[in-house]
């Protein structure tokens, strides 16, 4: 009988199958390759969602009424500026199939559900290389020309966590408008940005119709398994065209309620930016002390390269600790990582594991084994 190959996940977090790797139950690994706030969902949310439950026997509003009225009251935008999905991929999708790009400008790295769904729609891929210090410059507006048709860009971006600035992103969107090109801006993780109002153009939306913007409750609230994100734009008609290029009823009853929860949660942004601040700068320190070239990220993770390190996934994950690989990410490469921020206590533990591998590979090299 022939064996079936077991699926790899494309993406962190994956604990099912780290626990059939390693052998260890799930609730006794400690995820590192999650972007997710380390402080958990918030109580206003878990309140919500077990408040909503009874109101689940009945359909999901298909249009997330309330909840973009919420949205829309926190951005500052009109609820008809708002498409609500099931998590960020389910916009992306959405997005491309109901442009049909025939060719889209994506950075190398950046999160790979952007390249997928332009695959699947039978887009042609240009990649714009971030060079050797992972940074978007300003040389990648030669790249927008007018034979293109979208443009994905994240900020902060996915693995690095680099910020590009406003003015940068203002001179893109200018350029792309004046050549009819669409910008996709990604900006799921610049809610863990204090000075999130200095990078986002959430303020542009009517100076820039061809802009769309992507958030999601995913990250900031710890609520990955329920999947809830939305788009912003002044373009009502792609709007439109988007929420029929996917399944009616996308966003659960739970999940709708979860998001109501969350805009109630006060001070709960302010208590993350605290402890990730504080966490990010500790971790870098710590992986350049262990001779980790380490991107000066802002987000809630952190990206490094580990010379010589081609399997350190899989000695952390014998120790119980997941880590993202960023092999699997265009310009970086086997020895690229990504860990998350996680509380002092989590953070201490992957850290105290990395010193020991580092230690024990020290030590081998000196008695020449």
């Amino acid at each position: 009988m022939k064996r079936v190959k077991c699926r790899e996940a494309v993406h962190g977090g994956d604990r099912l199958g780290a626990s059939v790797k390693s052998g260890k139950r799930p609730e006794e690994l400690l995820d590192f390759s999650a972007n997710i706030n380390p402080l958990g969902m918030p109580r206003q949310v878990r309140e919500a969602v077990l408040a909503g439950i009874s109101e689940a026997q009945h359909y999901p509003d298909p249009f997330c009424r309330k909840l973009c009225k919420a949205i829309a009251e926190a951005e500052g935008r009109d609820p008809e500026e708002i498409l609500c999905g099931n998590g960020g991929a389910d916009l992306i999708y959405r997005l491309v199939y109901a442009l049909k790009p025939g060719k889209a400008l994506v950075t190398a790295p950046a999160f790979a559900e952007y390249e997928e769904a332009l695959v699947q729609a039978g887009a042609e891929i240009r990649r714009w290389s971030l060079g050797e210090d992972l940074a978007v410059r300003e040389d990648i507006l030669s790249a927008v020309t007018e034979d293109l048709d979208l443009i994905f860009l994240c900020n902060p971006n996915n693995p690095t966590g680099l910020l590009t600035g406003r003015e940068l992103l203002t001179a893109l969107a200018d350029r792309a408008q004046a050549l009819g090109v669409r910008v996709f801006l990604d900006e799921c993780f610049l809610d863990f940005v204090p000075e999130q109002r200095e990078y986002t153009l959430g303020d542009c939306l009517k100076r820039y119709p061809n802009l769309v913007i992507l958030k999601s409750f995913t990250k900031l609230y710890a609520m990955p398994g329920l999947r809830l994100g939305y788009v912003m734009s002044a373009d009502r008609e792609l709007l439109a065209g988007m929420e029929k290029a996917g399944q009616p009823w996308a966003v659960s009853v739970p999940a709708q309620a979860a998001g109501l929860g969350a805009l109630q949660a006060a001070g709960f942004r302010e208590r993350t930016f605290c402890l990730i601040e504080r966490e990010r700068k500790r971790m870098k320190a710590e992986l350049e002390r262990l001779g980790f070239f380490v991107c000066d990220g802002r987000a809630n993770y952190l990206c490094f390269r580990a010379p010589g390190e081609k399997n350190l996934c899989e000695k952390l994950l014998e120790r119980g600790i997941l880590l993202r690989s960023c092999a699997n990410y265009r310009g970086l490469t086997e020895e690229h990582y990504r860990a998350a921020v996680r509380t002092a206590e989590e953070n201490e533990v992957f850290l105290g594991v990395l010193r020991e591998i580092a230690g024990k590979e020290n030590r081998s090299e000196a008695d020449g084994t």
